[in-house]
């Protein structure tokens, strides 16, 4: 007789008593009268049955009170969670259960030990953001109140000085407001056709002073005829290429190029690109550069300033459109930031 592994343990110490005890009544039955085998091996599988199911069901009451009150103990498993069919005397199973549990565990724990990093990270990165313009904003103020206000020239530079800081503060918290809209769903877009090569034109010539400074050429991969629709929000979509090409200038090299392209795809998409020829990314940041307030390189990011949510406003926006965003770098070399969009009709 062929057992499944689960009843393996139940079945052969059932054998071994029902074997035993039919042996010795067999020896004590001949001992002292003939005996017909016929009856004494009806009384072997009657015991092996009875045998069997004592202590099958024992056992597998046992380990799986033990197992309860051990859950129990630690409160990490409700009781409801543990499958009562599958714990059974097959021990092969128990450990795969067991294993599998501790794994999902073990991945829990981490998943909330990067959570938690992230979090302390970004509450210092935020409270770096705030306390810079709120200091600037404070000094300002105190020197004024400590006299300086009776200075009339004196008076109006602090004053401008701390209102240019009080529009930090509004700018971070305003991009804020937009990241906590975006990954709640609370920003509604207003989708509309537009011709996307107008609109980068347009951006190029809004940033053609800022791009003057460090002699970097913004131009298109190739010559367009005609025009190229998408369907999208057309304030956001500019906002995202916006932020896109002010940082392929803020880490661009001098005399360089930034290089706008748009890609017909299939499945009536279009994909548009952003390369710069500047600093390039290293593989290590590349992860996280969507990141609120990650900085590649925070002295050149505090130098050349911003808030550190351009990039993490670009990935919500283009993800709000259900579209994706790519990135591929090198340092030293330079990056390419494409995202794709839905043609318009």
């Amino acid at each position: 007789m062929k057992f499944s592994k689960k009843y393996s343990f139940a079945a052969s110490t059932a054998l071994l008593i029902a074997a035993s005890t039919t042996v010795a009544v067999g020896i004590f039955m001949y001992s002292v009268a003939d005996i017909v085998i016929l009856w004494l091996f009806i009384f072997f599988l009657f015991l092996f049955a009875i045998c069997f199911l004592l202590i099958q069901y024992r056992i597998e009451k046992f380990i799986y009170s033990r197992i309860k009150k051990i859950y129990e103990d630690v409160r990490i498993l409700d009781e409801k969670i543990i499958p009562k069919p599958s714990v059974t005397t097959n021990m092969e199973e128990l450990t795969r259960e067991v294993e599998r549990f501790a794994q999902n565990k073990k991945l829990e724990i981490e998943t909330l030990n990067i959570r938690e990093n992230y979090r302390k990270e970004f509450m210092g990165n935020i409270s770096h953001e705030l306390k810079t313009p709120l200091f600037t904003v404070q000094s300002y103020i105190l020197t004024l109140l400590d006299g300086a206000m009776k200075d009339k020239k004196v008076r109006k530079e602090y004053l401008r000085r701390a209102n240019k800081g009080v529009e930090r503060l509004i700018y971070i918290v305003k991009e804020l407001d937009m990241i906590a809209k975006l990954e709640v769903g609370g920003l509604i877009l207003n989708k509309e056709n537009f011709n996307i090569l107008l609109l980068i034109q347009n951006i190029f010539d809004l940033l053609e002073m800022k791009a003057a400074k460090k002699n970097i050429s913004l131009v298109f991969d190739k010559e367009y005829v005609g025009e190229i629709l998408v369907n999208a929000d057309k304030e956001r979509i500019e906002q995202v290429l916006t932020n896109l090409i002010v940082n392929s200038l803020k880490y661009g090299k001098q005399d360089g190029t930034t290089e706008v392209g748009v890609e017909s795809l299939a499945k009536n998409k279009v994909l548009i690109r952003v390369t710069d020829n500047g600093e390039g990314i290293s593989k290590e940041n590349l992860p996280r550069i969507f990141e609120r307030f990650y900085r590649v390189d925070k002295s050149g990011s505090r130098k050349e300033g911003g808030s550190g949510l351009g990039l993490s406003i670009v990935k919500h926006i283009v993800e709000a459109h259900n579209e994706k965003i790519y990135v591929e770098s090198q340092l030293g070399i330079g990056s390419e930031f494409s995202f794709t969009l839905e043609k318009g009709k």
